[in-house]
């Protein structure tokens, strides 16, 4: 389970940002984020468990990410793992609207997800249980495990931290925004989601970063592209005591398709 905040349109330098929490067991084996020399315009980090990945683009600029939907008692043992849906969208050389059509022909085979695809001109999410899309015009969103822009806290507070950000801020730093994923203040009980856990778990799970000793924020990236088609990736990673273990920076011009 993840969680993103997207700008669209919303600083005067950059067109995009995105700003995201990876949330995964402490023990499922993970790559960080690289260039995969089977998919050499590919960066991400890959599930080393089930070989997909939660978030990442291509040099030309093609750009998806995961999150699961909570739905205890809905989910099913043999359903196709969600993570090789940003990696086929990575990859295959598919329109937006054939790719969509795939995700509609084929969204009972997985668990609940959201899964936000596109390019810094045309981005979108799908919501596997609505089996519904919803196009990203002008705005800042928050995706978490239900659906877009649902009013939880941490989704409200993600959101407007990142718009008076974008508002106020002349210049854009990226630890600012990392500051934002690093906010781990829980909800209080009388405004915590009820989506079917027990309370013990609502509250963990109630902050942007969430630190357990069996689960927690694994990584958060920072993905930053400006007027000149310039991007900055930036993932850092984290131990299951929430400190820093490691950086991956990656700096590139997007190519022609």
């Amino acid at each position: 389970m993840c969680i993103l905040f997207i700008a669209v349109n919303q600083h005067p330098k950059y067109p995009l940002i995105i700003a995201a929490n990876r949330d995964e067991f402490h023990q499922r084996p993970t790559a960080v984020s690289h260039f995969w020399p089977n998919h050499s315009d590919l960066l991400a980090g890959k599930d080393l468990e089930a070989g997909g990945t939660w978030m990442g683009m291509n040099k030309q600029g093609r750009i998806a990410a995961l999150t699961n939907i909570r739905a205890p008692g809905k989910e099913r043992e043999n359903a196709i793992t969600r993570g090789e849906l940003v990696t086929h969208f990575l990859t295959d050389n598919n329109s937006n609207s054939e790719y969509l059509a795939r995700l509609q022909n084929t969204h009972e085979q997985y668990n609940g997800y959201n899964l936000l695809y596109g390019d810094v001109k045309d981005l979108h999410v799908y919501n596997n249980f609505e089996n519904a899309v919803y196009t990203l015009g002008d705005g800042v969103y928050g995706l978490s495990n239900a659906s877009l822009d649902i009013p939880w806290p941490k989704i409200d507070a993600g959101k407007k931290a990142l718009a008076d950000y974008c508002q106020h801020a002349d210049t854009l730093s990226h630890e600012h925004l990392f500051t934002l994923l690093n906010n781990s203040q829980a909800a209080s009980d009388d405004i915590l989601p009820k989506t079917g856990i027990p309370i013990e778990w609502e509250r963990k799970l109630s902050s942007i970063f969430i630190q357990s000793e069996n689960y927690g924020t694994r990584s958060s990236t920072v993905l930053l592209i400006d007027n000149n088609n310039h991007c900055y990736w930036e993932e850092r990673t984290f131990t299951p005591q929430a400190k820093l273990s490691d950086t991956q920076v990656f700096e590139f011009d997007l190519q022609n398709r």
